[in-house]
């Protein structure tokens, strides 16, 4: 039977599912930052991009699978999240792609396709865009790429929990443990601007793209999302039902099938 957590609340209190081990990690240093990446099994690379606060643990129910589909899973904490460092510069998207690509230089990774979610799915689709050559596909999913697509935030128990989880995850990983506060502002300014790409700037994109959508996404509209898949080329838009911008989480295994059948279509 499907494992569900559509409330959150085995997030909150238990984060995502523990990652395997691997001494296959460490630390690429890149334009003012230390960006930590770890890599689980050792077949065709896919490369993960977590969402806004979060960090690469909060993949641990996608992982294991992708190790037993034979692909070799490349995590990387955007700078700042996580365990990886910031300087005082304000966030862009571009910045944070261009730390993906370091990594991907550093491991060797010619080319891979990427996962994003939220903020790590507009940094998937900015390196579909700006570095196709070594972009392989693009699962891309909850987020906008332009202001417009965004929702009005209404409180809730899940964001809330949410964002507690967040919050101690951070204490616990960051090297600047005591400066959430600063940090959540600095990523909620780049947020309300960015990403602002027109629909010239998405008809640029030609590499294999899933715009992926939750059915009850808090943040993101749903014709936004179609939106994106109308002005992609050869993009297709696929809606998961009973779930929200928390997919990965809540219902791992409906998440989990999608994803593999992107990556084998690629």
């Amino acid at each position: 039977m499907e494992s569900h957590d559509d409330d959150l609340r085995r997030f909150e209190a238990h984060g995502a599912a523990p990652l395997p081990t691997t001494n296959d990690r460490g630390y690429v240093e890149h334009d003012g930052a230390k960006i930590w990446y770890a890599a689980y099994g050792s077949g065709a690379p896919v490369i993960l991009l977590h969402g806004g606060l979060g960090h690469g643990g909060n993949w641990g129910y996608q992982v294991p699978m992708l190790v037993s589909s034979g692909h070799r899973a490349v995590l990387i904490d955007s700078r700042g999240h996580g365990r990886s460092t910031r300087d005082l510069r304000p966030y862009t998207y571009e910045l944070m792609a261009a730390d993906v690509l370091a990594v991907m230089d550093a491991l060797h990774l010619e080319k891979a396709p990427i996962v994003g979610w939220s903020d790590g799915a507009c940094t998937a689709l900015i390196l579909g865009r700006q570095a196709p050559a070594r972009v392989a596909g693009v699962f891309f999913f909850a987020c906008n790429m332009d202001p417009s697509g965004t929702k009005t935030i209404e409180a809730s128990p899940i964001l809330e929990r949410c964002f507690h989880r967040h919050t101690q995850d951070y204490a616990e990983l960051s090297s600047t443990p005591d400066q959430f506060k600063t940090f959540a502002a600095a990523v909620g300014q780049m947020q309300k601007t960015e990403p602002n790409y027109s629909a010239r700037d998405l008809a640029e994109i030609h590499v294999p793209v899933a715009i992926v959508q939750g059915e009850h996404d808090e943040f993101i509209k749903l014709e936004h999302a179609e939106y994106l898949a109308r002005n992609i080329p050869g993009a297709k838009l696929i809606l998961l039902p009973g779930v929200s911008h928390f997919a990965p989480l809540q219902r791992p295994e409906q998440f989990n099938h999608v994803l593999r059948a992107f990556l084998f279509s690629i």
